[in-house]
């Protein structure tokens, strides 16, 4: 199955296929978008009907479609414009003053649009017509996702900024060091006295941690009005379902979740007395992350310590007294006005960047208020709140966060079938678990490899030359490899290496470069980084699950198998397992393809050996992972992936050829299942009598288009 990738809002980078609809929503909001090739995926393990292999009847039908889904999309684009214009027009009046970057909030920094008048919060129970309400004001011009993508769309946005942000951090710091060196050498050769200046004199910038990337993306989105809800808001937050966990306190201001960095309670200030009827101001939502040492937390019931006065180094002792003032006194008139409160609770967390993961538990309502003389002697004000009736269940057991239950030993591993299905050829072992079948029978059928393998008549490229760095590569002005990437590195080195945002292609160091194994520019190569789970389900088959954190950016896995001519494999019937290299057809744009970079990033040298006619109807090589393959080919299709696939070039430039690697596109929790986009156009199917064929889609995504193809 012809695959390709379509630009999509903010960061999401999915698999599509050739013949797609492009949805006038992507043309208005893309900044990046997915790319590559994709297989034809089990329908044998998911209890369906084979799917059936390209014939040229298949092909005329979907170029046929494809012309008209394009029609119809020019319409589409033309009536979304004008929408998008009266949106624009309409919100301009509402720009925000710029925010303070530290300190402590007050009420006169608070300059946002406002939304309507709202209705005041029947307290002791969730009120749904708040819900509606926001929903009406929610994500101007992003057309008609649901709330949830909005959300992860938009902490791709942030993600994106942030890796790109790192990057510039990591040259900085690169340039700084390299200076130092330079230096330090020149001091041994200089003079007594030449010593001495240079030793005297400061680097240039001595602060090589004192940046923040997280805070510089918040301020970015800021800058570019793209925070997805701007404006403060009482009650749940769309798209925002309780057990919603976000990884850093900036993930929280980008959506608009909780509005600052820092401080813990997020208030309305007296710049909402015309939207609301609240006496101001008024408490939105809290951050229960151990702060103060007063603070007293079982779940249910909460005593919050409130703002002010405590040591800012760490410490947790308060050094003055608190006030009723700013977020105490926003808290106070939410216990006598029954204004429910938002309540985050951060946990511990080795895999943040942040160091804790930040958990939605919920509306609390504000029962009573006092002040009393703390642990450290100061005035303090205690705040007891009580969780709203009619909300699920906490996802915290006594607000101690745990990892998602990921066993410890095989012993506590329900339903295992298989402790390695790599046979040890895999750095870390890959299990398989079966509680659907009885009796459990362990995934069969195939000869696991970790490494492409080519067909005997596919004759693999000689090596390209290489780039003539050392150790590792660090400048990417003077790197060969690093200028075939648009003069940059793809990756940064934090987290193990995190592709920046999705590329056309990627270019890596090879066999022929000067550096080693360490470099950053071989981050594809070193096989798998987390602890993966090969499961069975109830209508998918098999599916893949991780056991630890992995962080947006950072590769998955290899589509590995035999590399073969797609010819070959029109003659053979029910194999799902076809993964068609189409990285030169999206590069060029052709068969309807969008590409991800519109600047031409590409060295022309590598494109013009390639003859547009000869690769426009169909791509030339395929993976075929049917007998043979790695943990890739049991990853399920979704119509909300949390990955994203990815050309690379490394050994060689052959665009035909690229090596397939799939990408984390969110930050993905524990015991999450992994999907990719498997990209089929509806109705692009034919059988071999050329009759449409349907499969339906058991993603459960929310906006699931119900049917694979």
């Amino acid at each position: 199955m012809v695959v390709q990738s379509l630009d999509v809002v903010h960061h999401q980078h999915l698999m599509v296929s050739t013949r797609a609809e492009k949805s006038s929503e992507a043309k208005i909001a893309a900044e990046n978008g997915g790319k590559g090739a994709k297989s034809e995926k089990k329908s044998r393990e998911s209890n369906g009907s084979a799917m059936p292999r390209r014939s040229s009847a298949r092909i005329q039908a979907m170029q046929k479609a494809e012309e008209e889904a394009l029609a119809r999309q020019k319409a589409e684009v033309v009536e979304e414009k004008d929408k998008c214009n009266g949106e624009v027009a309409a919100t301009t009046k509402a720009k925000k003053r710029s925010r303070k970057s530290g300190g402590e909030e007050s009420v006169a920094e608070e300059e946002v649009v406002l939304p309507p008048k709202k209705k005041p919060v029947v307290c002791g129970k969730v009120e749904e017509e708040n819900g509606k309400e926001e929903l009406e004001n929610a994500g101007g011009g992003l057309g008609e996702k649901s709330d949830l993508i909005k959300v992860k769309e938009t902490i791709r946005l942030f993600n994106k900024h942030y890796l790109h942000l790192v990057q510039e951090e990591e040259k900085r710091c690169g340039k700084a060091e390299a200076e130092r060196k330079a230096a330090k050498k020149g001091s041994k050769k200089g003079s007594k006295k030449d010593s001495k200046s240079k030793k005297g004199a400061p680097p240039e910038d001595s602060k090589t941690t004192a940046k923040r990337p997280d805070l510089k993306a918040i301020t970015k989105m800021m800058e570019n009005n793209e925070i997805l809800y701007p404006e403060k808001r009482i009650g749940h937050i769309p798209g925002i379902d309780v057990g919603y966990q976000f990884y850093s306190r900036a993930e929280m201001v980008a959506v608009g979740f909780h509005s600052h960095w820092l401080n813990g309670i997020d208030y309305m200030g007296l710049s909402y007395a015309k939207a609301y009827s609240y006496e101001l101001p008024v408490s939105v939502a809290i951050v229960l992350s151990g702060m103060y040492e007063d603070d007293l937390d079982n779940a249910e019931d909460v005593v919050y310590t409130g703002q002010g006065g405590h040591n800012l180094t760490g410490d947790k002792r308060q050094i003055r007294d608190q006030k009723l003032e700013r977020g105490n006194l926003a808290l106070k008139n939410c216990a006598e006005q029954c204004v429910p409160v938002r309540v985050i609770r951060g946990h511990e967390s080795s895999s943040s960047y942040s160091g804790k993961v930040y958990t939605y538990d919920g509306l609390y309502k504000v029962v009573n208020y006092w002040a009393e003389k703390g642990i450290s002697g100061f005035t303090v004000y205690k705040f007891r709140l009580r969780r709203l009736e009619g909300q699920p269940t906490l996802t915290t057991n006594q607000v101690y966060f745990t990892h998602g239950r990921v066993p410890q030993s095989l012993a506590e591993i329900r339903g295992l079938v298989c402790e390695d299905i790599t046979g040890g050829q895999e750095d870390m072992p890959i299990l398989a678990t079966n509680l659907v079948d009885d009796p459990p029978v362990p995934p069969t059928g195939f000869t696991y490899c970790k490494s492409v393998k080519a067909a005997k008549n596919v004759k693999l490229p000689m090596n390209a030359t290489g780039c003539k760095c050392k150790g590792i590569c660090n400048d990417p002005t003077t790197c060969a490899c690093a200028l075939r990437n648009g003069s940059d590195f793809p990756y940064v080195s934090r987290d193990g290496g995190r592709l920046v945002e999705a590329k056309d292609v990627v270019f890596e160091c090879g066999p022929k470069c000067g550096c080693g194994p360490g470099c950053v520019n071989r981050t594809s190569q070193k096989g798998l980084r987390y602890r993966l789970e090969v499961f069975r389900t109830a209508k998918k088959g098999w599916a893949v699950r991780s056991w630890d954190f992995i962080p947006s950016g950072a590769p998955v896995c290899e589509y590995t198998g035999i590399l073969a001519r797609t010819e070959d494999m029109d003659s053979v019937l029910e194999n799902n397992y076809i993964f068609e290299i189409d990285c030169l057809q999206t590069i060029k744009g052709l068969g309807g393809r969008e590409r991800r970079s519109q600047d031409g990033g590409i060295p022309g040298n590598l494109l013009d050996k390639y003859d547009d006619q000869s690769s426009e109807s169909a791509p030339e090589f395929c993976i075929d992972a049917g007998s043979t393959g790695n943990i890739a080919r049991f990853i399920n299709h979704c119509c909300e992936p949390n990955l994203f696939v990815q050309c690379v070039l490394s050994a060689h430039h052959d665009l035909k050829l690229a090596r397939v690697m799939l990408f984390a596109a969110d930050n993905i929790p524990p015991l999450q299942e992994l999907t990719y986009d498997y990209g089929y156009a509806l109705d692009s199917v034919l059988d071999s009598s050329g009759k449409i064929k349907q499969m339906p889609c058991y993603c459960g995504a929310a906006d699931c288009r119900k049917r694979l193809f």
